[in-house]
């Protein structure tokens, strides 16, 4: 039996109201052909990289090819887009296929549905290449995503502010709820009582399971989405991740990473910094993620307070930077190789980022050759323009290493394993994208066997693993697609 066959349909959210989605089939594209297969996301479904190499992987992919029983579908939800209530998005370029080994697989720039909003529901070659490398790259980093398990190109044309060709990545996912799902259903009022609940029980059911039947499970549902929220953003800050687009309609009920538009990795430590050209006010800034996650965590507590007494979860979102403070500090005593909690810490990790913020400093590229640290200053020394402010930090740094019980080989190890060599900054992936339009897309496969393994050795590519360039600093993004 092929893996086809395995695919259920999704009859829980297809046994919700109509109103939730639409049955649509994928519109296909021209000439479709195999970019690349992630072996490590199929080995989650049970596809090898035999299987992706048949003609019918590539049909499935690009939607021609519906084995019997797939109902295919766009979800519909709604969204708090840069702090304005949209009242109707949805899968605007995303068709839904069914679950496979509790993934749920979805088509993205599978063609017009119900929500495209006058667009014409594609996706192009050089943002389905991010897309689908930093679905796998974040979970080689440990860090909570959407996966990613192919990517097909095509010959068909598809206009954005320039001519190019259409693209699909199947993603997969444990769930594609998201925060907006449930504000749909709250302001629709027709309906907003009887769906809202409906729409609880179905994410309960598929994402959290264990609360099955408890007469107090909204509230902990909502109590466990702000503390996994928590950990995710703290990850995504102490690794120097910016998302670029934190609407609610890209928040997942299941707390992980979704929606991979304009996203990038700190070249230079900067709470400032944004990589969405479009977000003229900052509001997605990279130092801003804690609190937008904050705020948009508070739209998903109103849509719930038809279900759940908004006294409690107004105090469980009180806990929310309490979680996330706690969890990045444990992230960071990681990053420097601390094992004892000591309350000197504190002061010592916030004046680092004082003196990063303050000048110039490569985040990945400090922190992985402070996992090298010996003793030796002037490895680290060069790395910065004013010396006298990282002089005096490592004299700390040295001070409270002394209160550590681990050798020095244990902690050196530790920390490589916690700060990765390789992230993929948008220059890398520019790279990428510029040969795959060329038609070479062996750089995408080499990218995808970092992004597996980051935090080790890839000999052939070490000037990746380098400062950013100087004219490659700082590049932003659209949401162009």
């Amino acid at each position: 039996m092929t893996f086809y066959h395995k695919i259920e349909p999704a009859e829980a959210y297809l046994g919700l109201d109509p109103v939730l989605y639409q049955r649509i089939a994928p519109t296909p594209l021209k000439d479709p052909t195999l970019i690349s297969f992630s072996a490590d996301a199929g080995t989650l479904l049970g596809i090898d990289a035999e299987a992706s190499q048949k003609r019918d992987f590539v049909d499935f992919v690009n939607g021609s090819f519906l084995p019997e029983g797939i109902e295919p579908y766009a979800m519909c939800y709604a969204g708090h887009q840069f702090g304005f209530y949209v009242p109707r998005l949805g899968d605007g370029r995303a068709v839904n296929l069914g679950l496979l080994n509790g993934w749920h697989l979805q088509l993205k720039g599978a063609g017009v549905t119900r929500y495209s909003r006058s667009g014409d529901g594609r996706a192009v070659l050089r943002s389905s290449i991010r897309e689908y490398l930093m679905s796998e790259a974040m979970h080689g980093l440990g860090i909570a995503t959407t996966r990613a398990l192919a990517l097909i190109g095509s010959q068909e044309p598809v206009r954005r502010e320039r001519m190019e060709r259409g693209a699909i990545v199947l993603r997969m996912s444990p769930s594609w709820i998201r925060f907006g799902s449930f504000e749909y259903c709250y302001y629709n009022r027709k309906r907003a009582p009887d769906n809202l609940r409906a729409l609880a029980e179905y994410t309960i059911a598929d994402s959290f399971p264990h609360l099955a039947g408890d007469p107090d499970r909204y509230f902990k549902m909502f109590a466990e989405v702000v503390a996994d929220t928590a950990r995710l953003i703290a990850q995504w800050q102490a690794v120097g991740f910016n998302h670029g687009v934190m609407n609610t309609d890209n928040m997942s009920i299941a707390s992980l990473t979704i929606d991979y538009g304009p996203y990038a990795f700190l070249d230079d430590y900067d709470l400032d910094y944004i990589c969405n050209h479009t977000d003229v006010e900052g509001r997605y800034s990279f130092g801003n993620q804690p609190y937008v996650a904050e705020w948009n965590l508070s739209k998903l507590m109103e849509a719930l307070a038809p279900l759940v007494d908004t006294d409690r979860t107004t105090r469980v979102l009180f806990g929310f930077r309490k979680i996330y403070q706690r969890e990045m500090m444990g992230l960071m005593r990681a990053k420097l190789g601390l094992v004892e909690k000591l309350d000197e810490d504190k002061a010592l990790i916030e004046d680092l980022y004082v003196l990063m913020q303050a000048q110039p400093v490569d985040y990945t590229f400090f922190f992985r050759r402070l996992s090298h640290y010996g003793g030796d200053r002037e490895e680290m020394l060069s790395l910065v323009q004013m010396r006298k402010p990282l002089e005096a930090w490592l004299d700390r740094y040295e001070m409270r290493l002394e209160k550590e019980r681990i050798p020095r080989h244990e902690r050196h190890r530790m920390m490589q394993k916690t700060n990765p060599k390789y992230v993929l900054k948008n220059y890398i992936l520019q790279e990428a994208i510029d040969a795959a339009e060329q038609g070479d897309y062996r750089l995408v496969n080499d990218l995808l066997d970092i992004a597996h393994d980051p935090f080790a050795e890839h000999p052939a590519f070490e000037a990746y693993a380098g400062p950013t360039p100087l004219r490659h600093k700082n590049l932003r993004l659209s949401c162009s697609s």
